[in-house]
């Protein structure tokens, strides 16, 4: 599975020495294109002068000029402007100003140093929302939020890919977009400091022999030695219980079996790590077999009356902005193997021309991927040898075929038992399992295991992360609705004539606001307030903040509104 379909390359400085594409760059970029990937230009050149200086774009399927306000098809010539252009007052001010040579495009007016000055002058005395971008020497003006990044994504839905899978590669101050936009960052060897140190590859070439290095890489091994420096893009599973290790989901490549009872926690997992995945623009595609993942924000295809076809999620999948939920309720229990594979299988084929869906959520897996496969030639072609970026969850781990099994990376067991869901893994793909953290001590909620068999250690116990869904649902719960009468908060007053009761976090906002000064501070120098929110609403930051509270000696008044405000900001403002 390729990684990297697209290099996105800045020209001057880059590509070019002197302002010259040499053949020997010309060369190694048309032998990237016939791996089947793409080759954008970025640059901060007019199209015409780009032109001048480089007739033949053929290596490039699209060029962003002007920093990003233009692109240009160099196979038909069409050009697009994706920016206002500059106002004719702005240039005439610009040279009564005395700047020496104005090089005015579609978008973009370019000049030399040190005439930033006059151009910030302009600006500020026209009252106009342009910005000054800086390139080794040259300074270039264009409208507020264009740059590099805003037109690779363009270029980006004109080819149908996602800076997901994008190399991006650059030498100067206004690369520093272009290479934020990509998933792998690379400064050639010439380029300035502070882009070096973003970068996760600096070439040992300068210029074009640099980006030639660069090309050979990417051809020969996807850069897969650099998935190291690349964590930033992982998804989090959760921190080692007792250390500091965080232990993290490679959105690439990587495959995670997550197994465990019934009501163990496993769908709050899957629900993090989508939301993860979306924050990021990862796409993801859940293959749902009872309809229980229907409010994540992705396109849902299939209910209990109606089954999705296959080209009818591909379809949608093409777009690398969407992400889809496939549900199979509708599908008879005994059809569903039959028929996921055979959407597994288109998957597939969109990931070998594509790389997308980055990761495949494959929900309650034992019913889709039995041990018995039922006869048929799709079933027959279906393989699990070659499968990364799938994330398996199931009941029963023990029902899924062994091939599976050992292409995981990843086994995370939670719920009543996780080490036997852990030895049924090991014995069915013939692994040895390493000593378990706690050993048999039963899971705490929100812990988990996490096992990777082709690694070494003993097996750690982690907390996992809370999505962000089920924050806002505790939230609102506390906000708004019933704890019960053992986690209500009572207001009782120094001699314990009053009973009022805040069931909410709500409630007790208002009652606080009733309460007599004297029963208000008798609870609040008793440290009564942020006791309560300690151990029944359990936010150790609110509580925190409230006792800070408490131990001020200011009138009532003054801590009512203090305490009502850190309430408010957290939970009845945003419920």
């Amino acid at each position: 599975m390729i990684r990297y379909r697209v290099l996105a390359c800045d020209y001057d400085g880059t590509l070019a020495w002197g302002g010259r594409l040499a053949p020997e760059t010309h060369a190694a970029l048309g032998r990237l294109r016939a791996t089947g990937r793409s080759v954008v230009m970025v640059t901060g050149r007019l199209v015409d002068d780009l032109l001048v200086v480089c007739p033949d774009l053929s290596p490039f399927d699209i060029v962003v000029a002007e920093n990003g306000a233009v692109l240009f098809w160099p196979a038909t010539g069409r050009r697009q402007v994706l920016a206002e252009p500059p106002p004719a007052a702005f240039i005439d001010r610009l040279r009564a100003l005395g700047t020496p040579q104005v090089w005015v495009g579609e978008v973009i007016v370019a000049m030399r140093e040190p005439h930033e000055a006059q151009a910030l002058q302009a600006i500020q005395e026209l009252g106009l929302e342009l910005q000054v971008i800086f390139n080794k020497g040259a300074v270039m003006v264009l409208p507020s939020g264009v740059n590099k990044a805003t037109g690779l994504a363009a270029a980006l839905s004109e080819i149908g890919q996602s800076p997901h899978e994008v190399v991006g590669v650059g030498d100067a101050e206004n690369d520093h977009a272009l290479l934020a936009a990509s998933e792998c960052a690379v400064a050639v060897a010439n380029a300035v400091p502070m882009l070096k140190a973003r970068a996760d590859l600096v070439t040992e070439g300068d210029h074009g022999t640099g980006v030639v290095e660069l090309i050979e890489r990417i051809i020969a091994s996807d850069l897969a030695d650099l998935a190291p420096r690349l964590e930033r893009h992982d998804l989090r599973l959760g921190n080692e219980i007792g250390g500091d290790a965080a232990f993290n989901l490679p959105a690439h490549g990587t495959n995670l079996l997550l197994a465990g009872t019934s009501g163990s926690g496993k769908s709050t997992i899957v629900t993090s790590l989508l939301e993860q995945a979306a924050e990021r623009g990862y796409q993801f595609c859940v293959i749902d077999p009872e309809g229980d993942y229907d409010n994540l924000g992705a396109a849902v295809l299939g209910n209990q009356d109606s089954i999705p076809a296959d080209v009818e999620v591909t379809n949608l999948l093409e777009s690398p902005g969407r992400s889809a939920v496939v549900n199979l309720a509708g599908v008879a229990l005994d059809a569903r193997p039959r028929h996921f594979a055979s959407l597994m299988l288109k998957l597939l084929s969109l990931r070998a021309r594509t790389s997308r869906p980055h990761l495949i959520f494959i929900d309650e897996a034992h019913h889709l991927v039995p041990q018995e496969q039922p006869a048929g030639e799709t079933n027959q072609m279906m393989t699990w040898s070659e499968v990364a970026g799938v994330v398996a969850v199931t009941v029963h781990p023990d029902h899924l075929p062994a091939a599976l099994l050992a292409r995981m990376d990843r086994v995370m067991a939670v719920g009543q038992s996780p080490w036997e869901t852990l030895t049924a893994v090991s014995n069915a793909i013939g692994a040895t399992l390493p000593p378990i953290a706690g050993g048999h001590e039963p899971l705490a909620p929100g812990e988990a295991l996490v096992w990777q068999p082709r690694g070494t250690g003993p097996v750690p116990r982690i907390r996992t992360v809370v999505p962000a869904t089920e924050r806002r649902r505790h939230q609102r719960k506390y906000a708004q609705g019933d704890l019960g009468p053992e986690r209500s908060f009572t207001f009782r007053g120094p001699e314990g004539k009053l009973r009022l009761k805040a069931r909410n976090l709500a409630v007790f906002v208002e009652l606080a606001a009733g309460v007599d000064d004297e029963t208000w501070q008798y609870h609040l120098r008793a440290g009564d307030y942020s006791r309560w929110i300690r151990q029944d609403i359990k936010d150790e930051g609110l509580a925190n903040e409230i006792a800070a509270i408490e131990r001020r000696r200011d009138g009532a008044g003054e801590t009512r509104r203090a305490v009502e405000a850190a309430i408010t900001s957290r939970y009845t403002a945003s419920a």
